[in-house]
């Protein structure tokens, strides 16, 4: 058998084994970083939204498998928010992420959320970025980010 050391007592699928645990170690690592990033910056999202007037209603609303990370009231003015949170902006700012799909999926979760509370009035879609800067969370709100296309 093909070995990657002369040491006979050295066993390759044993090494293998080894390696790949390290591998989902590691993997698991990562996934865990990134899900607490994304909950401490919508964590970040809520506090700055609350200290800048808006009402939440609902975090993490779903229906089926479309989401809506936070619901609030601005005035009587409903705000659907997505909440996008990056370690680093290398690839862009967190909110170029929101496209054209990820919209879609939030308006017809809007419309949803609309007709089950029987809700009447004026509806906007905000976008909260968190960016982590030298371990800190830095916030910018884009309100009336984008709006329901008509067709």
């Amino acid at each position: 058998m093909f070995n990657f050391c002369k040491n006979e007592h050295f066993n390759t699928i044993d090494f293998v084994r080894k390696f790949m645990k390290l591998i989902q170690f590691f993997y698991q690592k990562m996934k865990d970083n990134s899900q607490n990033l994304g909950k401490n910056g919508e964590e970040e999202a809520v506090k700055y939204l609350e200290k800048n007037g808006l009402k939440i209603i609902e975090l993490n609303w779903r229906f089926g498998k479309l989401e809506i990370d936070i619901i609030a009231k601005d005035k009587e003015e409903l705000v659907i928010v997505e909440v996008k949170t990056r370690a680093t902006d290398a690839f862009g700012e967190p909110e170029v992420f929101v496209d054209k799909k990820k919209q879609k999926r939030l308006i017809k979760a809007a419309n949803a959320y609309i007709h089950q509370v029987d809700f009447n009035g004026e509806t906007r879609f905000d976008v909260v970025s968190v960016l982590e800067k030298n371990s800190k969370l830095i916030v910018k709100h884009i309100p009336n980010a984008f709006a329901p296309s008509i067709i």
